[in-house]
């Protein structure tokens, strides 16, 4: 759903970051970045400014979670 590129984490990132956490709740980012430290970093910061949870994380590959309050998506069990 969102993809970091060699720019790291823009404004414009932080947006369809936020927009896709509003439609779809549960979405899978990329970071494009080789090094461990700065993929753990950028991460960091996309959960901070997000509010997101990290469900999973692979390599590049991170799940992200924030509940919509207003027009709940997922159903989670009581």
């Amino acid at each position: 759903m969102v993809r970091t590129g060699q720019h790291g984490l823009s404004n414009a990132v932080l947006v369809e970051l936020d927009k896709a956490l509003i439609h779809h709740e549960l979405i899978k980012i990329k970071i494009g970045t080789a090094d461990r430290d700065e993929r753990d970093t950028l991460l960091a910061k996309m959960l901070e400014k997000s509010g997101a949870s990290l469900v999973q994380q692979i390599g590049g590959t991170a799940v992200l979670f924030r509940r919509n309050k207003k027009k709940p998506v997922i159903e989670l069990p009581r």
